[in-house]
């Protein structure tokens, strides 16, 4: 007899498959910049994403968005479609991949500040502490690894403008998601975006033909295909199982991942200011979120109970 696994882990376990998926993420964007311009990466994948995307909306005959659902799908398509793949891949030609993934540690934090924002909630002082501690640690990072505050690089700039748009999208795409459905609201995201990124996939492949090798075509294969679709099926699929709140903190572990596989595949050196600057950045991050998921709320008959994540934010 098979032992009976609780509705608790198996989500936990499916919200890590989904964060074990996006951790790549970071190292193979390294990868594949080396033979293919930016513009083409971050564009490229989503042009696959969205026709696999569309095909599977086609497949199990789901319900077109409606009215102002579409706005807020276009919002979350400019944050996770458009925005963070294409300022990622940007920063990446550049900054190496463990350093990427402590600014990007950021996200989960950020994603929270949007979501107070979005919902009007009023969480505690402590959460808006360490957001604000979690973002200084991870601007002292980049200001101690690129020479000073006077010379943070460009790709600096870039991660933080990235993580400012995933967190703007997940936050709008958790709260889309109670009423079109989890993936299919980033389907719907992605083939909103498809126009756009087919004419900037046109546009890259003229100004430079990609020529990758074939790890690096695979590496690009692997963006379009898993970080940007199907990873969001398990991650999205841990998060309905839930409990949401416990399942949307397996995302605190996605930087670590990123860094180990940078380290392992990419052989990147790893500083102990990466590592310290990791750490801090990665509690800060715990912490605000975990400050918000306890806040304390009133149910109707007047029971203090504990708030509960919806936002169903995740990361591609």
């Amino acid at each position: 007899m098979r032992p009976v696994i609780s509705p608790s882990r198996l989500g936990l376990a499916w919200g890590f498959v989904g964060i074990l998926a996006f951790s790549f993420t970071v190292p193979f964007t390294r990868v594949a910049v080396g033979g293919m311009s930016p513009l083409f990466i971050g564009s490229g994948r989503a042009v696959i994403a969205a026709a696999l995307a569309a095909a599977a909306l086609a497949l199990f005959k789901q319900p077109r968005p409606r009215g102002i659902q579409w706005v807020r799908l276009a919002v979350v398509a400019g944050g996770v479609v458009v925005g963070f793949p294409l300022l990622t891949s940007f920063a990446l030609t550049t900054a190496p991949a463990s350093r990427g993934a402590v600014l990007i540690a950021l996200l989960p934090a950020a994603t929270a500040v949007m979501a107070v924002i979005r919902a009007k909630e009023r969480p505690p002082a402590s959460f808006w502490m360490m957001a604000v501690i979690g973002a200084a640690a991870a601007i002292v990072f980049a200001a101690l690894q690129g020479g000073g505050f006077a010379q943070l690089a460009l790709s600096d700039l870039l991660l933080f403008g990235a993580v400012v748009a995933a967190a703007i999208g997940y936050a709008e795409g958790g709260l889309l998601a109670r009423e079109l459905g989890s993936w299919q609201t980033v389907s719907w995201a992605l083939v909103i975006a498809a126009p756009l990124m087919v004419i900037l996939t046109v546009i890259a492949s003229v100004q430079q033909p990609p020529t990758g090798t074939p790890i690096q075509w695979a590496a690009f294969a692997y963006l379009a295909a898993v970080s940007m679709f199907l990873g969001f099926f398990a991650w999205y699929r841990g998060l309905a199982i839930g409990p949401m709140a416990q399942v949307s903190q397996v995302q605190l572990i996605q930087p670590v991942l990123s860094i180990m596989w940078a380290a392992l595949l990419l052989r990147e050196e790893l500083l102990w200011s990466t590592i310290l600057g990791g750490i801090a950045v990665i509690l800060c991050a715990g912490i605000a979120v975990r400050a918000r998921l306890t806040r304390p709320t009133l149910i109707p008959s007047g029971i203090p109970t504990r708030g509960r994540d919806d936002t169903g934010g995740g990361k591609g």
